[in-house]
């Protein structure tokens, strides 16, 4: 964990959540102006049910000295704004895992069935030769 300071405006509590398939990152702003940043594994059962809601109550714990209990709610009052990405379903698009799914388009949109690699260096498309289908009819 990391620990700056920067103002925030509100007063409350501003919260940027990265969920991963192997780890949650979390970036805080606090009313005081510290900032927090924390990582914990996504999926740790046997210390937490969520690792967002986990980062959100041990930072809210820490800044105001009061204990928030794992098995109560976040009083939701202290917080100004939650933002949250994930990359797990594209993750589980792109390994081919997960439940089967359908997505019906019609003619207009039919390169969305197509993955895109990218370039590292150019940040370019490759071709559309190259791409390689994402979908499997049947």
């Amino acid at each position: 964990q990391h620990m700056a300071s920067v103002p925030t405006e509100s007063g409350k509590f501003h919260f940027s959540i990265d969920r991963g398939g192997t780890f949650t990152d979390v970036f805080a702003t606090c009313p005081k102006g510290n900032i927090h940043v924390m990582k914990l594994l996504s999926e740790d059962t046997q210390r937490y049910v969520d690792a967002p809601r986990e980062a959100i109550r041990r930072i809210l714990s820490q800044e105001t000295g009061q204990d928030f209990p794992k098995d109560e709610r976040i009083p939701t009052d202290l917080i100004g704004s939650i933002r949250m990405g994930t990359t797990i379903a594209t993750n589980a698009l792109l390994e081919r895992k997960g439940s089967r799914t359908a997505l019906i388009v019609t003619k207009g949109f039919r390169d969305l069935t197509h993955r895109k690699p990218v370039e590292t260096q150019s940040l370019r498309f490759e071709r559309e030769s190259t791409r390689k289908l994402i979908h499997r009819c049947y």
